[in-house]
């Protein structure tokens, strides 16, 4: 094998053997003035000059122009179409050009951190700082802190909306949210299982599982294309009590 065809192959070769990154930058409100001027190009140029020393391919790069450090990870729009590429094509490296980059705040940079970590990704800097890395105490009790603080600020936001849901309800007198009921979503099959429940002239009716299967040959079934079961019957039978309005 000729000498040059030989060299090509151990760097095709090698090129093969790289791992591949993508990498992320952000710059704030204020990209024009200060230190944020010329933010992407000096960022894109130190993110590109450790991928190449550290063996890295870069494969893609996704930015959030114009975003505060202290905005929530989940709020940015360059940031989750990351995680559309993480999640479809198993690219496990992320470079920044450093810890500010991702985010100034510290709970929210560890946040982000911790939504990478729980997809298995390393999180690295310019300057070769793994930000994933969990072996600094200090580092793993933050990243523990941000993640109790995440559940707390889900849960407390859930429950808000609830209370907004109910005094709303209590307001208006109709349903704010929620599953939808069998009503809601098919009065056509609701009004027939109250039909086939009236009384006969002999006086019986058709239990809930007899309801239910001439409701099946009739054609009507429920969205796994099975018969009703006997509590849904019993749903569709139990008329829907709305509050009253508050007076």
């Amino acid at each position: 094998m000729p000498v040059r065809k030989y060299f090509l192959r151990i760097i095709y070769m090698l090129r093969k053997l790289k791992q591949t990154a993508v990498a992320y930058l952000r710059t704030s409100s204020a990209a024009n003035i200060g230190e944020d001027k010329d933010s992407t190009k000096r960022q894109r140029a130190a993110i590109a000059g450790f991928a190449k020393r550290a063996g890295f391919d870069l494969v893609d790069e996704f930015s959030d122009p114009g975003v505060s450090g202290a905005d929530p990870i989940a709020e940015r729009p360059g940031f989750g179409e990351l995680l559309d590429r993480i999640e479809g094509n198993g690219v496990r490296v992320v470079i920044v050009e450093d810890a500010s980059r991702f985010a100034r705040d510290l709970i929210t940079q560890e946040l982000g951190i911790l939504v990478l970590i729980q997809r298995g990704v390393r999180v690295l800097t310019a300057n070769g700082d793994d930000l994933t890395d969990d072996s600094d105490p200090a580092r793993k009790m933050m990243r523990q802190v941000a993640g109790a603080f995440a559940e707390y600020e889900k849960a407390r936001i859930v429950a808000k909306l609830k209370a907004a849901r109910v005094r709303k309800r209590k307001a208006t007198g109709r349903k704010v949210e929620g599953r939808k009921t069998h009503l809601e979503l098919h009065p056509d099959v609701v009004a027939l299982a109250r039909q086939l429940r009236r009384k006969r002239r002999n006086g019986e009716r058709l239990s809930l599982r007899d309801i239910s299967a001439e409701l099946a040959s009739r054609g009507y079934m429920n969205a796994n294309g099975k018969p009703y079961a006997a509590a849904s019957i019993n749903g569709m039978l139990t008329p829907v009590r709305r509050p009253r309005p508050a007076p």
